[in-house]
């Protein structure tokens, strides 16, 4: 089965899939080593790597080439930031014939103009809601494997409010969508209600001191979610412990130890170093 094809079929069986924010090949095969059943490609953890703040300056290419090499670092379905899908309608449908050639088992495409920005952060703009039915709709018939997932983000709920979230989920869903991604519900009353009144499977992004009040991940799950990504947890982590770990070499000129104490050979083989040492040797042989 396609990695797209075990995330449809993980979305079906009931329950909520838990995929937290990869920016890297290191950030991703930490998740599946961990355990989790698929990844997300951060968008603005990929915009980081990169350089830049979360304000849509990736272009599409260069957050299809993040997405194929996590993709190939892994065994586990990947679900991907394509932004705005970058551009109208004719530029989704490239969006999707992209990752979907790259193995990414989903995406998500939002009603954001061009050049976006975080979610959680103010003075978003909105494209029409038409233009954005458009887009959801070519992004929809432009995949070649029914399997493929398109999930439809909306972020209306801070430019036009909560009842207008909900109509760009549903018209998304209608017009061919997998599944809804209400961005930053405000309060617990609105967190509640988006699987209620969305009629198909809802996405929830949980962003610590974002603008959806804290949730816990098995509430979030009785509500009825069926997706959770968590995608600044590593890379707002790494930020804050490499700064931990630089401060004290700086300060003491020891180098500190780093938690598992990894040796080079354990950290090799946590990237197939065993499995490219038994392809040297059975070639030698």
């Amino acid at each position: 089965m396609s990695q797209s094809g075990r995330l449809r079929s993980m979305v079906q069986r009931g329950g909520m899939i838990v995929a937290p924010g990869a920016y890297d090949c290191i950030t991703a095969t930490a998740i599946a080593h961990a355990g989790f059943s698929a990844v997300y490609m951060t968008g603005s953890g990929t915009a980081a790597s990169h350089g830049y703040p979360d304000y849509g300056l990736l272009t599409m290419s260069e957050m299809v080439a993040n997405a194929g090499r996590i993709v190939s670092a892994v065994n586990v379905p990947v679900i991907a930031d394509a932004d705005t899908g970058y551009g109208n309608e004719l530029n989704a449908v490239r969006t999707v014939r992209e990752f979907e050639c790259h193995g990414v088992a989903a995406i998500h495409i939002e009603d954001q103009v061009f050049p976006k920005k975080c979610g959680h952060l103010d003075n978003k703009e909105i494209v029409p809601f038409d233009d954005y039915v458009a887009k959801i709709r070519a992004a929809a018939e432009a995949r070649v494997s029914p399997d493929f997932v398109l999930i439809a983000r909306t972020d209306a709920r801070a430019v036009a409010g909560f009842d207008e979230a909900i109509r760009r989920a549903n018209a998304a869903l209608a017009a061919g969508a997998d599944m809804a991604f209400v961005e930053a519900p405000q309060t617990m009353e609105e967190l509640a209600a988006v699987p209620r009144l969305v009629t198909g499977p809802c996405l929830l992004n949980v962003v610590r001191r974002g603008k959806t009040p804290p949730v816990a991940l098995e509430d979030a799950e009785g509500m009825g979610y069926r997706l959770a990504i968590v995608p600044s947890l590593l890379f707002r982590g790494v930020i804050g412990y490499c700064e931990e770990l630089l401060a004290e070499l700086k300060a003491t000129n020891v180098v500190p130890t780093p938690p598992k104490d990894l040796s080079p050979q354990e950290a090799f083989q946590r990237f197939g170093a065993d499995e490219w040492d038994a392809v040297r040797e059975r070639h030698r042989a």
